[in-house]
């Protein structure tokens, strides 16, 4: 579905766009100072500079001026006596009727992974063509600098007559699995409730057109074992009449697609789509790197594939490297399966079909050991509500062109928790990156246009919302 621009623009309109115009140089070089903070949240990564970083992200929400309170917080991750990750959170209280809006991000980021494939250094920001590069520049310190420059713009021309009840949440650990988010949301559900969430994690159809996220797929991830063997034995004595494991993990593994590379589990479900935007193969070759040589996999149009249908990959394997291989037949060989579930299905139900598939076609009863299961459902937005349509008349606005419903093939599994904890809740999925933006990967960069306008999307949001009576 796609939105024109409103038709019925607040006077205070005008001053706020301008005051987005004005304060962009500073939120881009507030970006850059986020991105020098190395924040990640795996165990073998300095923890202090998450702490940095959620003290600076702590300040600039102070330096707002809208908010009444501003506190970095941890949470224990259930079932353990183990803090998580520092995570800011800034309040503000609703005046004379106005309804409130919490706005997530998080300032944790991935790996920079290997540096020599970085054109210039992950954590030192860089802007050439457009782009400002670094790691955590679109994913998600651009995000976290979306709600700041826009709550400042809104701040500055609003002053007395700025209602909106703010709740600002800004994670720690969102890259390392969200370990104490449902903990968080339960120990500060008072200060986190709101009539609508803006999710700032997703990202756009493309660089200049802006999307709103309506559904996401669900993950489930474990790790499998295949065993044939109680020990190694020599491959020429044995070979051609002992199945070593990496024989048996292939030959199961190729079950899990059809010929033309679909998922063939039986019991992992489709959604039926109401139509996606135009996307060619030539533009999927373009945004993925796939060679000339190789074709896509699966059937019907591109983006159906990607956002209502399942996938199944294999993400990593433990077995002897080239270079210590020797003419051994293996016993055992893990792998790591990374499927991704249809909206609206169950993701438990999915494992389950795929542990079953795994088992009914176990070759030469080689055994098999699931462990390290990984759960999460997918998401799909009720898009009657009057959030929904406030939002895309505001991205219509802010990008000067019609906005896009999108479905989104990848998982943001704590969604669940906030429509578990706020039912009431309108979730809205917004996002800066777009298909170039390489989140995860290296060269990560953010396009800045693209910034400017979702700013500006979210300073209309905010000024829409505060002439909005919550009973209305």
């Amino acid at each position: 579905m796609t939105t024109t621009a409103s038709p019925d623009p607040s006077p205070f309109e005008p001053a706020v766009l301008e005051a987005v115009a004005l304060g962009i140089p500073a939120a881009v070089s507030d970006i850059g100072t986020l991105v020098r903070i190395p924040g990640i949240a795996w165990p073998a990564f300095d923890q202090t500079q998450l702490e940095r970083s959620a003290d600076a992200v702590a300040d600039l929400a102070r330096g707002t001026g809208v908010f009444d309170e501003v506190r970095v917080l941890r949470a224990h991750i259930d079932d353990t006596e183990e803090l998580g990750q520092p995570a800011v959170l800034a309040t503000r209280a609703a005046r004379n009727g106005r309804p409130t809006i919490l706005l997530y991000a998080h300032h944790d980021v991935q790996p920079p992974g290997d540096d020599e494939l970085w054109e210039s250094p992950p954590f030192e920001p860089t802007v050439r063509g457009g782009r400002l590069y670094g790691r955590g520049a679109a994913d998600d310190k651009a995000g976290i600098m979306a709600h700041i420059a826009a709550l400042r713009a809104v701040g500055e021309t609003l002053g007395d007559e700025f209602d909106l009840g703010v709740s600002l949440f800004i994670e720690g650990e969102e890259e390392y699995g969200s370990r104490s988010f449902a903990r968080f949301l339960r120990d500060n559900a008072d200060a986190l409730r709101a009539d609508a969430i803006v999710v700032a994690d997703s990202g756009n159809l493309d660089s200049r057109t802006p999307g709103l996220t309506v559904s996401l797929r669900g993950n489930a991830r474990f790790t499998l074992k295949v065993r044939t063997l109680a020990h190694a034995s020599h491959s020429g004595m044995f070979g051609g009449a002992v199945p070593d494991a990496m024989m048996a993990a292939v030959t199961l593994l190729s079950t899990l697609w059809d010929g033309d590379g679909a998922v063939a589990v039986e019991g992992m479900s489709s959604r039926s789509g109401s139509g996606t935007p135009e996307y060619s193969e030539a533009t999927l070759r373009d945004e993925t790197g796939l060679l000339e040589t190789t074709s896509p996999i699966g059937r019907d149009d591109i983006l159906g594939r990607i956002w209502n249908k399942p996938s199944i990959t294999i993400t990593g394997i433990d077995a002897t490297s080239v270079a210590e291989a020797s003419n051994t037949l293996l016993p055992e060989v893990s792998v790591v399966i990374s499927a991704r579930v249809a909206p609206g299905q169950d993701a438990r139900e999915a494992y389950e079909a795929i542990e079953s598939h795994l088992r009914a076609h176990a070759p030469f009863g080689a055994e098999l050991t699931f462990s390290d299961v990984d759960l999460g459902n997918g998401f799909l937005v009720d898009t009657a509500g009057w959030a929904v349509q406030l939002t895309r008349n505001a991205m219509a606005d802010g990008y000067g062109v019609p906005s896009v419903d999108l479905g989104v093939g990848g998982s943001i599994p704590f969604i669940a928790d906030l429509v578990r904890e706020f039912p009431a809740a309108e979730i809205l999925v917004t996002g800066v990156e777009d298909p170039h933006s390489r989140a995860h990967s290296p060269n990560e960069s953010l396009h800045l246009e693209t910034f400017r306008n979702a700013v500006r999307t979210e300073a209309l949001m905010l000024v829409r919302m505060n002439a909005r009576d919550t009973a209305s």
